[in-house]
């Protein structure tokens, strides 16, 4: 079997991931806070997760599945993003550059999901 070739979401919700990782090791070990850290690692790493098993979807409703639970946990990461700027644990400008990754990935989601949903007739 052919390796795949990654594309464009698969590279950016896989290091999205990393960053968030990163932030909540940051959050936990220098903020002492770990109740909003880990909220977002689990919805940040879930994005990549699902964007991973949609790959070996086993339909193309699956397909649309995956992406938008993937999407959804993008919609939940900014919610978390929000939340850990107004409780001053991260900064305006960590906070803007974690939302300008996090926009870009649910822009990309709703253009995939949009795109199949139309191929498979359903808009």
């Amino acid at each position: 079997m052919m390796p795949r070739k990654e594309n464009a979401i698969e590279i950016k919700s896989g290091l999205y991931s990393d960053r968030i990782v990163k932030m909540y090791q940051y959050l936990t070990s220098h903020r002492h806070e770990n109740i909003l850290s880990k909220q977002i690692l689990r919805s940040g790493t879930s994005i990549g997760a699902n964007v991973a098993e949609s790959f070996n979807a086993q339909s193309d409703a699956d397909f649309v599945n995956k992406m938008n639970i993937a999407l959804k946990e993008a919609d939940e990461s900014l919610y978390w993003l929000k939340k850990l700027r107004a409780g001053n644990f991260i900064t305006e400008k960590e906070f803007a550059s974690m939302e300008t990754d996090n926009t870009e990935i649910i822009k990309l989601l709703t253009s995939i999901v949009k795109t199949k949903k139309k191929n498979m007739g359903l808009l």
